[in-house]
C-alpha cells in the first residue's frame, strides 16, 4: 500500500512499543525512509531492531539515531538524518514513560524526569521538526499523548499533567503554522499491550486485572501498536490533508460511556 509514498519520517521512541509499530506501519505503508530516534537500539520486546527490520521486510530506507529527546542536538541530529533521505515529512513524537505514583510522595526529580521526556522533549522536538518543515513547504507532526491527557487520573497525576500539557501544545502549534501548510495532531491511546504500561501480566492477578480492565472496553480487549500505528498512517497521509488540531482517541470505546 502506498498511501505514505514519497514520504521522509521521524519517530521518536521507535525501538519498542508503539513507537515501532508505528514505524512498521508507515513502512507497510510505502513509506520512502523512517528514522528510528530513540535512547536504545535493541527493542524492549525482543526481537530484530526496528531499522533492520524494516529495511530487510519492506522497500523502505530506515536507520537507527541514537536520540535522547531531552537534548535538543539529538533531535537535530534525527532530522538531520531525515534531510539525508531527501527532507523531513512526518513527525512523530512518541517517546514517553509512564509511572503510577502518590501525589503527596512524587520528588521533584521524578516530576522532572517525566516532563522532560514527555512534555518537554516533545514541545523541543516539535520545534526542531516545524524549522524543517516550514522551510520544506509543510507536513505533519504527530504527538502520541493519551486519554490520560483529555481526562486525568489520581493514580497517575505527573503523568496526566504531562499529557495535558501535550494536548494543548498541539492545538497550539495547529493555530501556528497552518498558514504554512504543518497539521500538528495528537492521538490518545487508551490501554496498549506494551512494556510501558497497559499489559496484564501473567500471574493469576495479572489476568484478573486484565479481565476486569477488558470488561470496561466496549471492544473487549487491550489495543495493539499496530492499533495506533493505523491511527498514525491516517494522520500522515494526504487522507488527512483537512485535519489538523485534532485529538483522535484510540481506545477500543473506553472513554467514550464515562
Amino acid at each position: 500500500m502506498t498511501l505514505l509514498d514519497g514520504t521522509v519520517a521521524v519517530i521518536t521512541g521507535a525501538s519498542s512499543g508503539i513507537g515501532r509499530g508505528i514505524a512498521n506501519g508507515f513502512a507497510d505503508h510505502g513509506a520512502d525512509a523512517v528514522v528510528v530516534a530513540d535512547v536504545r537500539e535493541d527493542p524492549k520486546e525482543g526481537g530484530t531492531p526496528t531499522h533492520e527490520l524494516i529495511a530487510t521486510e519492506t522497500d523502505t530506507t530506515a536507520t537507527f539515531v541514537e536520540c535522547d529527546v531531552t537534548d535538543t542536538a539529538a533531535l537535530e541530529a534525527a532530522a538531520d538524518a531525515a534531510a539525508e533521505f531527501g527532507g523531513l515529512d512526518v513527525w512523530v513524537n512518541n517517546a514517553g514513560i509512564w509511572r503510577s505514583e502518590a501525589f503527596l510522595e512524587v520528588t521533584e526529580p521524578e516530576y522532572d524526569r517525566l516532563m522532560d521526556i514527555n512534555l518537554k522533549g516533545a514541545f523541543f522536538g516539535s520545534q526542531v521538526a516545524a524549522d524543517h518543515l516550514v522551510d520544506n513547504g509543510g507536513g505533519s507532526i504527530i504527538n502520541i499523548s493519551s486519554v490520560a491527557g483529555l481526562f486525568g487520573n489520581g493514580d497517575w497525576p505527573t503523568y496526566a499533567a504531562s499529557k495535558g500539557g501535550l494536548t494543548m501544545l498541539t492545538s497550539s502549534l495547529a493555530h501556528k503554522f497552518g498558514a504554512d501548510g504543518i497539521r500538528v495532531n495528537a492521538i490518545h491511546p487508551g490501554g496498549i499491550q506494551t512494556l510501558i504500561g497497559g499489559e496484564p501480566s501473567g500471574d493469576e492477578g495479572g489476568a484478573a486485572q486484565a479481565q476486569q480492565f477488558t470488561r470496561m472496553v466496549p471492544l473487549g480487549r487491550y489495543g495493539q501498536p499496530e492499533d495506533i500505528a493505523g491511527a498514525a498512517t491516517f494522520l500522515a497521509s494526504d487522507l488527512a490533508s483537512y485535519v489538523t488540531g485534532e485529538s483522535l482517541v484510540v481506545d477500543g470505546g473506553w472513554t467514550s460511556w464515562r
